[in-house]
């Protein structure tokens, strides 16, 4: 197996909704504010090659959103996703499945891909099977109050119709494909998916939101954006538990300047990051 990071872009969110609970005078020093209390967040997509299959995981957030859109979220460098991957080796034609953590729209949204001078709309990845499943999509399109912003049916209904959607069985530890395994989280959304790489070497997590960032592995470090944050506290208290003692690389999927990181037991009890760094080097 072999993995190469996708850097898709970034955007902007609040900081304030980013690090949830904890004060500004704190996480202001971790990922420095604009003047709208705006922080930077990089949007990072995976590619897993085995014998057979070319996986992308998760595609950033696309280019199909209006001004208005755009204006609240400011998208930059999107088209970085096709530059990566042919960097990688590969045209968007390559890619045998597109693995969607969860549906929002900076993990969905490149998923299908606007022609800048026809205003046609088809999938990036044209010889793809785009895969989520079952009880998040139901959940996707038909969305609380709280998320229906962060779905957009343009970003994954058309999958469906034309037929190249497929469902992931939901239940523990499932292997979609040999060496790939799937782990489910509720806190962030309804049956969020996480990647379970073995790699030979180590077992890589992409870490999607349940930790999108270093500064997230610490337990109150929790997004106000989550359904069920105490969820969310005891999802990352179990995953980090593992990681530290089985040696997980966690890939981070919206830290503006790390990719992965390792965590280790501290002496008064509190799990954090020993090494942060690339992928490569934490492999």
């Amino acid at each position: 197996m072999k993995l190469t990071t996708i850097l898709t872009g970034y955007f902007k969110l609040d900081g304030g909704a980013m690090f949830g609970v904890v004060p500004r005078r704190i996480w202001q020093k971790m990922n420095p504010p604009d003047a709208d209390n705006m922080c930077t967040w990089a949007m990072r997509a995976l590619l897993v090659e085995t014998a057979d299959r070319r996986i992308l995981i998760d595609t950033g957030i696309g280019n199909k959103q209006d001004e208005k859109f755009r204006a609240h979220f400011l998208p930059d460098q999107t088209g970085l996703l096709f530059s990566s991957l042919q960097q990688a080796g590969y045209a968007p034609e390559d890619v045998t499945d597109v693995f969607l953590t969860h549906l929002h729209f900076d993990h969905c949204g490149g998923a299908l891909w606007k022609d800048e001078t026809t205003g046609e709309i088809a999938p990036t990845f044209p010889n793809a099977i785009y895969w989520t499943n079952e009880p998040h999509y139901r959940w996707a399109t038909a969305p609380n109050a709280r998320e229906k912003a962060s779905f957009l049916a343009e970003n994954f209904q058309p999958l469906h119709a034309l037929g190249q959607l497929r469902f992931v069985e939901v239940r523990p530890d499932v292997e979609l494909f040999p060496g790939f395994r799937v782990r489910f989280a509720y806190g962030h959304t309804e049956a969020m998916m996480l990647p379970m790489l073995d790699t030979g070497r180590r077992t890589v997590v992409y870490c999607a939101d349940l930790m999108p960032s270093r500064w997230h592995i610490a337990l109150p470090y929790v997004m106000a954006y989550d359904v069920r944050p105490l969820l969310t506290l005891e999802e990352k208290a179990q995953l980090l538990a593992e990681a530290a003692q089985q040696g997980y690389v966690l890939f981070l999927e919206h830290d503006p300047g790390a990719e992965a990181a390792l965590v280790a037991v501290q002496p008064d009890g509190r799990m954090a990051t020993s090494q942060v760094g690339t992928l490569k080097d934490l492999l």
